[in-house]
C-alpha cells in the first residue's frame, strides 16, 4: 500500500487499508474487457468512482476539523475535497484505466495478426498482460498526477491551505 505509519500518526482508511485497491477496480474491469460483458466493466468504473468521490469527502470532512480560523475553513474544505477528486480522479480512474484498456487492445490485436492462437487464449492472455500491467503503471502515474497537479491547480490554492501530499 504505501509506506509504514510512523507511530501516533493516524491510519488513513482510503490510502493505508485494503479499501485502497477499489481504487484499482477499474484497472481489473478493463483487463478483463474482451472476458465479461460491458456493463461488468461499467461497474468496475463505478466502483473506482464510489472510492474517489468517498476518499475526496473524507478529506473534506478532516480539513474541516482542522483547528484554525473559522474565515478560512471554508476555502481548507474545498481545497482538500478538489484536490484530492481531481488526483484520485486523474491518478486511480482516468489515466489507468486509459492506459489498461489500450495495452489489452494492442496486445489481443497483436496477438490476433502474429499468431494462430484460439480467440479464448488470446482473450485470457490479454486479461493477464493486462494483470500484470497494472502494478508496473501505479507509481509512474501517480508521481505523474503529482507533477501535472503542482505545476497546475495546485498553484491556485491559498498557501495555508495546501494539502501535504496525494
Amino acid at each position: 500500500m504505501s509506506e509504514p505509519q510512523p507511530r501516533g500518526a493516524e491510519l488513513d482508511l482510503y490510502r493505508d487499508t485494503w479499501v485502497r485497491y477499489l481504487g484499482y477496480a477499474n484497472e481489473v474491469g478493463e483487463a478483463f474487457r474482451s472476458l465479461v460483458p460491458a456493463a461488468v466493466v461499467w461497474l468496475s468504473y463505478g466502483v473506482a468512482s464510489s472510492y474517489v468521490l468517498a476518499d475526496a469527502i473524507d478529506k473534506g470532512k478532516k480539513a474541516g476539523e482542522v483547528p484554525g480560523p473559522e474565515a478560512g475553513r471554508s476555502a481548507r474544505v474545498t481545497v482538500a475535497v478538489v484536490d484530492t477528486f481531481v488526483w484520485q480522479a486523474l491518478a486511480s480512474v482516468a489515466i489507468p484505466g486509459f492506459t489498461i484498456n489500450r495495452v489489452c487492445a494492442a496486445s489481443l490485436y497483436v496477438l490476433g495478426t502474429a499468431t494462430r492462437w484460439p480467440l479464448a487464449v488470446r482473450k485470457w492472455t490479454t486479461t493477464a498482460l493486462g494483470l500484470l500491467t497494472i502494478p508496473v503503471i501505479i507509481h509512474p502515474i501517480d508521481r505523474s498526477v503529482d507533477f501535472l497537479l503542482d505545476s497546475s491547480l495546485r498553484k491556485l490554492y491559498p498557501s495555508v491551505g495546501k494539502p501535504s501530499s496525494s
